[in-house]
């Protein structure tokens, strides 16, 4: 992140632009809307100045800049047409510590202008980190597009209140999942419909209603996918804003991390071969603590939480102690990585099954069953089996597939990082071997593995047949 997000406050400060054209303009229009006392430095003004000037609605100084018009002001714009000038601006702005923004020039700035959405007292800023303006303003068409105007009214009625709530709800987290409830349930609904005065009578209600004693946890059981943030579900990402913990995985991208609420608790439960940070019953209990405290937890999984990530242990021991839930599933990592390999896990011409299969097993657990695990004319696709390679493709030639069938390794699938090997039965362990193929790999079996080399379309890594 090259800058930090932040809003200033301009009201009936004085604020300078230098630079008389029409991109000064459009600063001071800007600088005029949030309230600020403006002045011009320039020689020389556009149409749009002299008009605002007339008006009344800013100062002026026909003349260049000199050093002492940054006595007293609160931020500075630089928009003139010569780049000395504008890089003296910036120099002399900086030396005392006072904003800067020289517009199309993000190395001279100490800020920079967002491209805005206006719901006042609700805005939207949206930056590229100045590269790219246009990129930035398409952003906001398309927020646009999707924030209904009435959210400056719903944020104009809870400043209303604001007050009112936080003296009858001294506690911060009391004050936020009331908050929630009230901005996303029937309160919000009826200002969107217009019904302002109803909705504040509702609102008002809700607070007189509201006992923080009676606010009950719950655990949501969601699936993060196999690692591309944009596979995500809406609600996944819904529940993910809304947590005020999450329990995750391993398996868990950064950047999928990083879509979590920003101040919600993140507590680490990764799990790899003999290594885990929480023991399983430990997690289990760790989630009924916690929802025993009120707290909105989100136990936040790898690929899909029902495909061999635990999930129906989790939820068992949540059923058992009366804590209420949700589970959202996910697109599991089998899916997710034979797509973003190009291998489809169903064909008619070469398979008309597909198992999913865990090549890690726990301790004393029953034999697999390599019979049917070695029919031809399907696929398999084998989890967490990287560490076991050898003895999967040993059983499955002793139980009858050939040698010669392909197989394909699929590491860190749909990430950035992902690389595809592609082999067979025979060849499958030496890849891994010369490759040093790591966890998490997806290991898949059948004739359909042929079709990559025709039907790869994602490639951001290393292939190698």
């Amino acid at each position: 992140m090259k800058y930090i997000p932040m809003f200033l406050k301009v009201r009936d400060e004085p604020c300078l632009v230098v630079g008389g054209g029409s991109i000064a303009a459009r600063k001071s229009e800007l600088l005029l809307k949030g309230g600020a006392n403006v002045r011009i430095v320039a020689p020389d003004t556009d149409e749009r100045v002299e008009q605002m000037v007339a008006q009344g609605e800013l100062e002026i100084v026909r003349r260049k800049f000199e050093p002492a018009d940054l006595d007293g002001v609160v931020c500075v714009i630089a928009a003139t047409n010569d780049d000395a000038v504008n890089a003296e601006v910036s120099r002399l702005a900086k030396a005392r510590q006072l904003p800067v923004n020289v517009v199309d020039s993000p190395d001279l700035c100490s800020f920079i202008v967002p491209s805005m959405m206006d719901r006042d007292p609700v805005t939207v800023a949206i930056s590229t980190g100045g590269v790219s303006p246009v990129l930035a303003r398409i952003l906001r068409a398309r927020l646009e597009a999707s924030i209904p105007g009435a959210y400056g009214r719903l944020g104009q009625l809870a400043s209303e209140y604001r007050d009112r709530v936080k003296q009858a709800l001294p506690d911060v987290d009391s004050r936020r999942v009331f908050w929630e409830d009230v901005l996303e349930g029937d309160v919000a609904e009826l200002v969107f419909a217009g019904r302002y005065e109803e909705a504040g009578e509702r609102l008002a209600q809700r607070l007189e209603d509201f006992d923080p004693e009676a606010i009950q946890g719950e655990v949501y059981l969601v699936g993060a996918g196999p690692g591309d943030p944009d596979l995500l579900t809406f609600k996944a990402l819904r529940l993910m804003q809304k947590a005020d913990v999450v329990v995750y995985d391993r398996l868990v991208s950064q950047p999928i991390l990083e879509m979590v609420r920003r101040d919600a608790e993140k507590i680490y439960a990764g799990k790899a071969s003999a290594n885990h940070a929480i023991p399983q019953e430990n997690i289990n209990q760790l989630l009924v603590r916690l929802a025993r405290e009120g707290r909105r937890v989100v136990r936040l999984k790898g690929g899909d939480p029902f495909i061999f990530g635990r999930g129906g242990e989790e939820i068992a021991e949540l059923v058992d102690e009366g804590i209420d839930f949700q589970v959202v599933p996910a697109i599991t990592a089998a899916s997710g990585c034979a797509s973003y390999a190009g291998i489809p896990l169903t064909h008619r011409d070469h398979s008309q099954a597909c198992i999913f299969v865990t090549g890690h097993r726990r301790a004393g657990a029953d034999e697999l069953n390599w019979e049917m695990l070695s029919h031809k004319n399907q696929t398999v696709v084998f989890y967490m089996g990287l560490e076991n390679v050898e003895r999967i493709c040993r059983e499955l030639k002793a139980h009858g597939r050939d040698a010669s069938t392909p197989a394909a390794l699929v590491e860190k699938g749909t990430t950035p990082t992902q690389r595809v090997y592609i082999g067979d039965l025979d060849s499958l362990p030496g890849i891994i071997a010369d490759n040093d193929v790591r966890a998490p790999t997806l290991i898949i079996v059948g004739e359909v593995v042929a079709l990559h080399e025709s039907l790869g379309w994602y490639k951001p890594g290393q292939e190698i047949t």
